[in-house]
């Protein structure tokens, strides 16, 4: 599974599943048109082909095909950030998490998480 990357489209899609659960296309075609402007046969072809990667599951079993994700949220977050670590920090997670507290304006109880975060995670080391 984690050689599977989803497009940008595909994790629209996915958000919709993750939130609703099993969906037809007409629910997530429904779902996306609130935001853009997406053909309802754009949905449908982007569907089987996430079918087809796997990235989604179908039931066929009634007239109306039920599709769910088959992947989950924190499999997709890994997989783009692992990519996005990788194309535009040159795979270093110390330089993103530099850029992401040098550009954005961090709470106090953000820092203590992060810290708190950065303890357990040098003690399973």
């Amino acid at each position: 599974m984690s050689d599977i990357k989803p497009t940008e489209s595909e994790l629209e899609i996915l958000q919709v599943m993750w939130t609703k659960g099993e969906c037809t296309v007409r629910d997530v075609h429904d779902e996306l048109s609130k935001n853009k402007d997406a053909g309802y046969t754009t949905t449908l072809k982007l569907m089987q082909i996430m079918h087809e990667k796997g990235l989604v599951s179908r039931d066929t079993s009634s007239k109306t095909h039920l599709y769910k994700a088959a992947i989950t949220r924190q499999q997709a977050q890994k997989t783009a950030l692992d990519k996005f670590i990788a194309t535009v920090y040159s795979g270093s997670a110390s330089d993103l998490v530099m850029q992401a507290l040098g550009q954005h304006k961090t709470s106090k109880e953000e820092i203590d998480a992060i810290k708190k975060y950065l303890d357990q995670f040098e003690n399973k080391q």
